[in-house]
């Protein structure tokens, strides 16, 4: 067993796929297979099961990806160190984001990071809020930006990012001329809500209980699994959603969705920079956090 083959085993872990991760590693699929079985051989069971057209692993596979990962991050976290005390800024790095952060905040922040720092890598891991806190919490990634508040006593959580949640509806909506629609106007419409665990949907929720309602007095028509699946039904006329202004930016601003406001309901939340209470910040994760805060022109809270 080597570093190199609990790579090559996680990469095919995460894409499920052996020809995918070899995409990913620039090896062909008979060569991560020699690799996988490599290392079945040497810890005497299967890892990997080939179900239809996914590669998923075994019970055995599930816990060495959890070690593999540790190990990964220790490796990165050692070469980050010793570039850093040579004065340079190199390394691999992997974060995490919520819907939103994940497709609409951290994508530019990376790509202005590795501007600056050329010789890093960062590999982002998308999910809603309860996955990324969970990889948080397991060190699948070092940071995570997510979209709601954790409970958690192994997270540490830093407000990052304000951000402004509207009732979205069609511009050919009856609403779509009015500036502001009373709540108990809005329980009555066809809604379509995210899906539980997401940031969007827990902020919803929290918004509401302040007012004492509940998503529950919602006229629920759908669920969906994305952010880009509720814009989608609501372009599409399904129903009405509380959403995140940032998400739905390109839709107004072109005219095909409008953002109201509801009445006496404080929609706004925060995006939180997430690390794991226990776990020791690598240098490049110092790096990147300082670099993330420092474009959004706020200061490091005091350690917790």
């Amino acid at each position: 067993m080597d570093l190199w083959q609990l790579h090559i085993f996680c990469r095919v872990i995460e894409e499920k796929s052996f020809s995918k991760a070899g995409d990913v590693v620039h090896l062909s699929q008979p060569t991560v297979s020699s690799h996988i079985k490599d290392l079945e051989e040497h810890f005497g069971c299967r890892l990997i099961d080939r179900l239809a057209k996914e590669a998923v692993p075994t019970p055995a596979g599930k816990l060495l990806y959890r070690y593999a990962i540790r190990l990964i991050s220790l490796k990165d976290e050692t070469e980050t160190a010793m570039a850093e005390y040579q004065g340079s800024v190199r390394g691999r790095l992997v974060i995490g984001g919520s819907t939103i952060p994940g497709g609409y905040i951290l994508p530019r922040i990376i790509g202005a990071f590795t501007q600056t720092y050329p010789e890093v890598k960062v590999a982002l891991i998308n999910g809603d809020t309860r996955k990324i806190i969970d990889d948080v919490i397991a060190g699948t990634v070092e940071l995570g930006v997510v979209g709601a508040k954790s409970s958690d006593k192994k997270i540490v959580q830093h407000e990052l990012i304000r951000d402004e949640m509207r009732l979205i509806v069609p511009a050919d909506h009856d609403w779509a001329n009015e500036e502001r629609i009373d709540l108990k106007r809005l329980l009555g419409e066809p809604f379509v809500i995210r899906e539980s665990g997401s940031g969007t949907l827990t902020s919803l929720q929290q918004s509401l209980a302040r007012k004492g309602f509940s998503t529950d007095q919602l006229n629920v028509v759908a669920e969906m699994g994305s952010t880009q699946a509720v814009i989608q039904a609501v372009k599409s006329r399904v129903g009405v959603s509380i959403l995140s202004t940032i998400a739905v930016a390109e839709a107004l601003e072109s005219g095909q969705l409008r953002a109201l406001r509801v009445d006496d309901v404080d929609l706004t939340r925060h995006f939180y920079l997430t690390r794991n209470r226990y776990r020791s910040t690598s240098p490049l994760g110092k790096v990147f956090s300082e670099f993330l805060i420092s474009h959004y022109e706020l200061h490091m809270p005091h350690r917790q």
